[in-house]
């Protein structure tokens, strides 16, 4: 191992939604030969639910935790750029991967490219064309202090382009999520195991031939108490036309609790379940009739998965689950909603098709082109 670089890579992980990510990248990293470390920056700090991943998903537990915590956007990546540029000093790595959009993001990718350090960002060019999303911001940024980006879908190449990014840097090599998913599909939890072990009687759900499924957690959709209010009342409207099951965020959960809207919630046909694992969501979207939604990811899971997604968002930075997947865009505006749930108990499923190289394969595609990248990189050994 070389004195300058105990390791190639380091891979950064914040949040839940990174988790799901990175586990296919570790995996192809290690089968390729490459000295991979995995950095938590403990953004997503709940243990529990942390260590409930990392076992669904075989990740390698971390080796450095930076156990940031919560706080302000602001304080939060001050606090991870702070922990984490002793870290890039004391293992020198060759390069410094993150994946997706969230605080830990940008931050690592800020120490790493003002140290000189390559940044590598995997889920790159993903655009919504929303300022006032936080991951919008963070997903411009990291995308322009990126060494090498790795691409999704066709889209995101062209909103690189517009921004000025060198599309020799650009490589679109598919969706690691998809890897992730597809790794897993066979050992997700049965929908009737997940009901039983919550308590609920499945005998309404039986009755109606199945379900659908529900996550909701953004700000935009929970911190205004009118329009949660709104939500609340439509959801339990549907329900009683098709038995909803949600897994609460605890955020989502403080808010229903403090707007007095969780009875009112528990007045329809919703199953209101803990924070779900991987594998138990990604049981509860496979069998679901359709899934209401403002998660980005499942948007791209359900469209893999071919379940009809509606989406309670306004925007999208994954056109193509509209353009080729199973999504529709409703926002949170209740006649929208009711109309695109109307539409798919109809009969219009919108099955759609699986993107291009959405089949299991980004992450080996990643570490192919890392690879021969950090072969380039290597300085010249002395003759």
């Amino acid at each position: 191992m070389s004195e300058q670089h105990p390791c190639d890579i380091l891979c950064i992980v914040g949040a839940r939604p990174n988790f799901m990510k990175i586990a296919p990248i570790m995996r192809a990293l290690s089968a390729r030969g490459l000295r991979a470390r995995l950095v938590h920056t403990g953004q997503h700090y709940d243990s529990d639910m942390n260590d409930r991943f990392f076992a669904d998903l075989g990740i390698p537990r971390p080796d450095i935790n930076l156990e940031v915590g919560s706080g302000s956007h602001a304080v939060q990546t001050a606090e991870v750029m702070r922990r984490f540029e002793p870290v890039v000093d004391d293992l020198q790595p060759r390069a410094v991967l993150v994946v997706g959009d969230v605080n830990s993001t940008i931050a690592c990718a800020l120490v790493a490219s003002k140290k000189g350090v390559g940044v590598i960002h995997v889920e790159a060019g993903l655009r919504s064309y929303d300022r006032g999303m936080p991951e919008e911001i963070n997903r411009v940024l990291t995308d322009q202090i990126s060494d090498l980006l790795f691409t999704t879908e066709r889209h995101a190449e062209a909103n690189l382009a517009r921004e000025g990014v060198d599309t020799g840097r650009v490589h679109f090599v598919g969706n690691v999520m998809i890897d992730t998913l597809l790794h897993n599909r066979e050992r997700a939890v049965p929908w009737r195991e997940s009901l039983r072990a919550a308590g609920v009687d499945l005998a309404p759900f039986e009755a109606a031939g199945g379900y659908g499924a529900l996550t909701l957690h953004r700000p935009s959709n929970v911190d205004d108490e009118g329009v949660l209010g709104r939500l609340v009342d439509t959801l339990v409207s549907l329900s009683r036309d098709l038995p909803l099951v949600f897994p609460v965020h605890p955020r989502t959960r403080a808010r229903l609790e403090g707007f007095g809207l969780w009875k009112r919630l528990q007045s329809g046909r919703i199953a209101v379940l803990p924070p779900a694992g991987y594998l138990e969501m990604l049981g509860l979207m496979r069998d679901a009739r359709l899934v209401l939604t403002d998660s980005g990811g499942m948007q791209e899971e359900t469209t893999a998965l071919g379940v009809p997604c509606i989406t309670l968002r306004d925007n999208t930075e994954r056109p193509i689950t509209l353009d080729e997947g199973t999504n529709v865009l409703v926002g949170n505006d209740p006649e929208r909603i009711v109309a695109a749930f109307n539409a798919v108990l109809a009969g219009d499923d919108r099955r759609g098709r699986v993107p291009e190289h959405w089949d299991g394969r980004a992450a080996e595609r990643i570490v192919d082109v890392l690879a021969g990248w950090l072969d380039q990189r290597r300085p010249a050994t002395a003759g």
